[in-house]
């Protein structure tokens, strides 16, 4: 598994670096092993960046340590070029330059909401020397950028999730930072809002100019709004790269499997092409590689569902689940257990189906065994 200091973050280095980290580690006295153990990254300028990873994979600990709530043990971290832990430095949180958005909000409900806002201004009145006029000036300012211009007096407890959501954004905003740090912004949001919600952040986001990391485990949210994703495991980042890499070319089965929910076949490497239990694959319809043996990654979308009278050959469909669009089959197979498939075409539960496999132009991914 490659480490961090092995992952290519090159287009970051295009723009001006918000944040960098060099080789972090930070390991809590009650576990064997670190949260994030050596962790290297550059963010540029705008960029918005997911941590994508399962519970426990110290996604949420490497975003506390950016915030400065955490101390690593080793490595190192800057901002805009500046260190503020490691080499010497060890800028509290308060003075990072850094806007924050907590899981649960963290709203106080005794506050109004342009009170809210304001809120984390006035400690900056104490070195930036602003009046309370310009906080009002400034938070009002980040009220009208989210969309929640009329409710200035209203409290928490009379707002919906979503709206509560925007307010802990304007605070974060209102200091006009360099970085926004996400913790799971969008967990406690019902569907229809955290579709609509995300791509609302992601606008305004842009909009500003901030550059942006949230915490996540749901793919479709990292893959839809992130500029590029760092899927992590075991405290290391296994693959930092665009959302459209992360899932046409996986770094890892362990990634191919998160992030896609793909099927995974045993394949070997013959004259003809390669010998699956699903049948013949075309060498052609494979990502170049030099193993003669391997698991062959196919994604749900890339088995194409054919109706057949019941033969040896067919597969029977034991579930299916309507997602709108299209629909998700589970089919059952007598060595490889069951395989899913997405398609627009309607089949019933117990209908018999053969595959054919229609993979992407990338082709498909061969992982070693």
């Amino acid at each position: 598994m490659p480490t961090a200091s092995q992952v290519s973050d090159s287009k970051s280095t295009s723009l001006s670096t918000v944040l960098e980290l060099h080789q972090v580690t930070k390991q809590y006295p009650q576990q064997k092993v670190p949260a994030i153990d050596r962790v290297s990254l550059r963010l540029g300028e705008g960029e918005l960046l997911a941590l994508l990873g399962p519970s426990g994979c110290g996604k949420t600990t490497l975003l506390r340590t950016i915030a400065g709530f955490e101390t690593p043990e080793s490595g190192w971290i800057a901002l805009a070029q500046q260190p503020v832990c490691g080499q010497g430095a060890a800028i509290p949180p308060e003075r990072r330059d850094v806007g924050i958005v907590f899981q649960d909000y963290a709203l106080f409900p005794h506050l109004s909401v342009i009170d809210n806002v304001g809120f984390g201004l006035k400690h900056l009145s104490r070195h930036r020397r602003l009046s309370p006029k310009q906080i009002r000036t400034l938070a009002q300012e980040a009220i009208c950028l989210v969309g929640l211009e009329g409710f200035e007096q209203r409290y928490p407890h009379a707002l919906s999730g979503g709206q509560q959501q925007r307010v802990a954004l304007a605070r974060a905003l209102a200091p006009r930072p360099s970085l926004v740090l996400l913790d799971e912004p969008f967990s406690n949001l019902d569907v229809q809002v955290r579709l609509y919600l995300r791509q609302e952040v992601r606008s305004i986001l842009k909009g500003v100019g901030a550059s942006g990391i949230f915490v996540t485990h749901d793919q479709q949210e990292a893959l839809a709004i992130a500029d590029r994703v760092a899927v992590m495991r075991a405290g290391q980042i296994e693959q930092l790269a665009s959302p459209e890499e992360i899932y046409e070319q996986p770094a890892s089965r362990f990634i191919a499997d998160f992030v896609t929910q793909a099927n995974f076949i045993e394949a070997h490497r013959s004259e003809q092409g390669w010998q699956t239990e699903l049948g013949l694959v075309d060498g052609a319809l494979v990502q170049p590689t030099t193993a003669s043996a391997g698991t062959l990654m196919l994604r749900q979308e890339e088995l194409h569902l054919k109706p057949v009278a019941s033969d040896d050959a067919a597969l029977v469909i034991c579930d299916r689940e309507f997602l709108g669009r299209e629909y998700k089959y589970t089919l059952t197979h007598p060595t490889q257990g069951n395989l899913q498939a997405r398609t627009r075409a309607r089949f019933a539960i117990g209908d018999t189906v053969q595959i054919s496999i229609q993979p992407n132009p990338i082709g498909l991914p061969l992982f070693a065994q």
